[in-house]
């Protein structure tokens, strides 16, 4: 009996020490493919910079103004803005499928971002004809309604439709009716309103100020640190509601907070950066996979530093393959995000 008592401590510490090594060498491999792809972004583009003028601009800031400008007033803004909005929608996508416990729920599946997407053209245009200017601030706060509106249709729907399968077509039809209103309003704008929202709408990171940055950061940063808090409840949330009231969690309280995070997150990237595919579905799905487990507390800061790492290879491909003409970010988003999506609906038909 002792023996056997053993052997199972054994067994148990040796399993916990290959969990640790797994997250390590995951952690290690995305700050690793993150600082290579920052140089990269910043290496790559019509005007070739090297590494060594590169390190020497970022940090001593020596080199020409046409380099530095290029360095600190376009491609840095860009692509910390990527990074952070990456990993921002990556969440999303993780909540919401923590939420109707279903991979392939995310904040473009379900019509959160095509609604987000309708109201803040609403926004623009309407406050743009009278101030000129639009805060950054407004355009989340009007993005956020628009996710809420989306998800509460959905919410509404879920009350009559049990059926998950069922369920997710009715967001993909919200999003479909929210993006034929924005194109509606977008085809009768003035043309100044139309050269604003044109490549806003179809997704992309162009244009990113330091502002810009500043106001995402915060947004997110706050918005990350809630969901981090929340790990423990969403980990007893994901073994079932009945669990997790048992261990002292208030079911109707934690539900409305990851609508409310969830819809954040994919309202801060909307108003920014416009509508991006796919990166709420398939992040959350390959972190999980590399990871092996499903613990908030992993999960949750890799999803977010592997969403800003796959976005950040999007926006670079997006930028440079068709150079000077830049692809929109969900085109490349939907290349890479779609086959993953069909290879987890595979699996899941076959039982895996």
């Amino acid at each position: 009996m002792k023996k056997n008592t053993e052997a199972a401590k054994t067994d148990f510490w040796g399993e916990t020490a290959r969990r640790r090594v797994r997250y390590t060498l995951v952690f290690v491999f995305l700050l690793a493919a993150f600082f290579v792809i920052i140089v990269l972004n910043i290496n790559t583009g019509n005007v070739h910079i090297s590494v060594g003028q590169i390190l020497r601009i970022i940090f001593l800031r020596e080199g020409t103004a046409t380099e530095v400008n290029i360095i600190w007033k376009i491609r840095l803004p860009r692509i910390i803005m990527s990074a952070i909005l990456g990993g921002a929608l990556s969440l999303s996508g993780f909540l919401l499928q923590t939420f109707f416990e279903n991979p392939i729920a995310g904040p473009f599946v379900l019509g959160i971002s095509s609604g987000a997407k309708m109201v803040v053209a609403l926004a623009m245009i309407f406050l743009m004809q009278r101030f000129q200017i639009v805060s950054s601030y407004v355009l989340i706060i009007a993005a956020f309604i628009g996710a809420l509106i989306s998800i509460g249709f959905v919410l509404l729907f879920s009350r009559r439709i049990r059926n998950m399968g069922t369920l997710l077509v009715s967001g993909i039809m919200i999003g479909y009716i929210c993006t034929a209103i924005t194109d509606f309003v977008i085809t009768f704008a003035a043309d100044s309103d139309i050269v604003n929202l044109h490549n806003w709408s179809k997704g992309s990171f162009s244009g990113m100020s330091w502002s810009n940055v500043q106001v995402a950061a915060i947004v997110v940063g706050v918005t990350f640190v809630v969901c981090f808090m929340l790990a423990k409840p969403i980990g007893a949330y994901q073994l079932g509601e009945a669990y997790a009231q048992s261990m002292g969690v208030n079911i109707k309280v934690f539900r409305v907070l990851l609508i409310i995070i969830s819809s954040l997150f994919a309202a801060t990237v909307t108003a920014f950066a416009g509508p991006i595919s796919f990166v709420g579905i398939a992040v959350p799905f390959l972190v999980k996979h590399a990871l092996n487990t499903s613990k908030p507390l992993i999960v949750i800061p890799a999803t977010f530093l592997g969403g800003a790492v796959f976005c950040m290879i999007c926006d670079l491909i997006a930028r440079t393959v068709f150079s000077p003409t830049e692809l929109t970010i969900s085109t490349v988003t939907s290349v890479f995000g779609a086959p993953i999506v069909i290879f987890m609906m595979l699996s899941r038909r076959r039982g895996r």
